[in-house]
């Protein structure tokens, strides 16, 4: 399957008849897929810019192609084992990218370090919306890098799945696997340590 780099965004699908009909559900299209591989494609137009613009976040300009594309891969050719219980894929797909995430944990620390020591200021124009603008400005900021350097793993995923994403609570617990109650526990610790890197004047977070 071949996944090239597309902005994402649901939209309102083209009918046979006059105007536009709904679009179909996640789950739908997953259901569809496994027989016709090409629905799964409607996802990918749906989520891919989110989920890069994720990975971005995390690891870099440098690793987000590829890993988001993995991320999409991994995310097709496990599509039969979805719930299509759930309408929206989401959730599974952001929980898709952090394990990814999870494999260059390194990598993703050494950038908060970088950035503390530097904080450069990319060109983020092709990234587009407010909230991945603001995310990024305040990630570029040294003494927030610092200290996302210095949280648990499973605490930053909370943090940035969270503040980045805009998950809620429930679509982090499916994405992670974790229980909504940890999720609260893990946000409000790795908030409480941003505070003390950061100072009380400036919670960008």
């Amino acid at each position: 399957m071949s996944v090239p780099v597309r902005d994402s965004g649901p939209r309102l699908e083209e009918s046979d008849d006059a105007g536009p009909r709904l679009e179909e559900s996640d789950a739908r299209l997953i259901e569809q897929s496994l027989r016709h591989p090409d629905r799964f494609g409607v996802l990918f137009d749906r989520y891919f810019g989110d989920i890069h613009r994720y990975v971005w976040l995390r690891l870099g300009e440098s690793a987000a192609d590829d890993l988001a594309a993995e991320a999409f891969m991994r995310a097709f050719r496990g599509r039969d084992r979805y719930d299509v219980d759930r309408p929206s894929a989401r959730a599974w797909l952001y929980g898709i990218a952090s394990n990814l995430i999870a494999d260059h944990r390194r990598s993703e620390a050494r950038r908060y370090r970088a950035l503390a020591r530097s904080a450069p200021s990319p060109d983020i124009a092709d990234h587009g919306d407010l909230v991945v603008e603001r995310m990024s400005a305040a990630l570029m900021q040294p003494r927030l890098a610092k200290g996302l350097a210095q949280l648990a793993s499973g605490d930053r995923d909370v943090l940035i799945l969270v503040a980045c994403a805009q998950l809620s609570y429930d679509e982090v617990s499916d994405a992670l696997g974790i229980p909504r109650g940890t999720v609260g526990s893990r946000l409000n610790r790795a908030r409480k340590k941003l505070r003390k890197v950061i100072g009380p004047y400036q919670e960008a977070l």
